[in-house]
């Protein structure tokens, strides 16, 4: 997120990519990256004694491996995403500034992604814009995946077992290993379903954060939260992120603090039915579920909307 110009902020006009919408079912609320300890709501006390039966690597071997399918197959579903991003007074707490946009990710006949903007109401925001790694993360990072292909460029540490709602979760904290330029990355914790082998639950925040004086490009820590669809895998379905953001200025730029607020749902979840098929490693996923998926999993609580 960058602040507005304040020599260009009228010249300004924002050319913003769509995103997708759905009412989440998942946990309680976590405010920011030590939440689960803090906030008792839906969350049982963290166990921090060492799993039984695998190893922590090789529960995390097992999870992005699942993960990595999963990722395949997400790419085989259509749905609706939504985002809205505010601006808050701090002077009346209320909102002072909008953008909102709500997307049909589909395929056409060619079984070929297309995204279809069908709400994008008048942008409002005037003390920040968007920034292409705005939608980046929103694309990428809100609604995190963590594969196998994914796993050299992360620091994974187990930190224990924990009662999320009705879900027996372990918990790693996440981070990368080297910051690459160019290159953004989840940083925070996972909650990762002992049953699925999946990820229901992130909070964290997307970095390194531009902090250069007149470059200035920010975004706020954010929970995204998982259900499971079509008794398969754990799909996102909500973001909430929220913070107050330092802009120091320069460069044409005020110094100002923004306290913004953004939430994105992702809705209506349908496979794509076509010729074509998913492959991962060789095997034809299409329609299969994992070998260890069991029973259909208990839906946690839902989020402050």
């Amino acid at each position: 997120m960058k602040p507005f110009s304040a020599i260009s902020a009228g010249l300004l006009v924002l050319s913003l990519l769509g995103i997708s919408t759905r009412p989440a079912t998942a946990f309680a609320a976590v405010a920011n990256s030590d939440a689960a300890e803090q906030d008792p709501a839906g969350f049982g006390p963290l166990d921090p004694t060492p799993p039984t039966g695998l190893t922590p690597q090789q529960i995390i071997e097992k999870f992005a491996a699942r993960e990595s399918v999963f990722n395949q197959a997400r790419q085989n579903y259509t749905f609706r995403q939504s985002v809205k991003v505010d601006t808050i007074s701090e002077d009346t707490g209320r909102v002072d500034g909008e953008y909102q946009q709500v997307t049909d990710i589909t395929f056409n006949r060619e079984g070929k992604r297309e995204e279809h903007v069908v709400f994008a109401p008048q942008n409002t925001l005037e003390r920040v814009m968007m920034s292409p790694a705005d939608f980046k993360d929103i694309e990428q990072r809100l609604p995190f995946v963590l594969t196998t292909e994914d796993l050299p460029q992360y620091d994974i540490t187990y930190l224990g077992r924990q009662k999320v709602d009705e879900l027996d979760t372990y918990v790693f904290s996440t981070g990368p290993k080297v910051l690459e330029k160019n290159k953004r990355y989840f940083q925070g914790k996972v909650w990762v379903d002992q049953q699925d082998f999946q990820i229901v639950l992130i909070n964290g925040k997307s970095v390194p954060d531009d902090k250069r004086k007149g470059h200035e490009d920010l975004s706020p820590p954010f929970t995204t939260y998982y259900e499971q669809v079509d008794g398969k895998y754990w799909f996102p379905t909500y973001t909430k992120a929220e913070g107050n953001l330092h802009f120091a200025g320069g460069s044409g730029y005020m110094s100002q603090d923004v306290h913004l607020r953004t939430v994105v749902k992702y809705s209506d979840y349908k496979q794509f039915h076509a010729t074509s098929r998913i492959i991962y490693n060789g095997e034809d996923i299409t329609n299969n579920k994992a070998p260890e998926e069991k029973d259909k999993q208990p839906q946690p609580t839902a989020p402050p909307k």
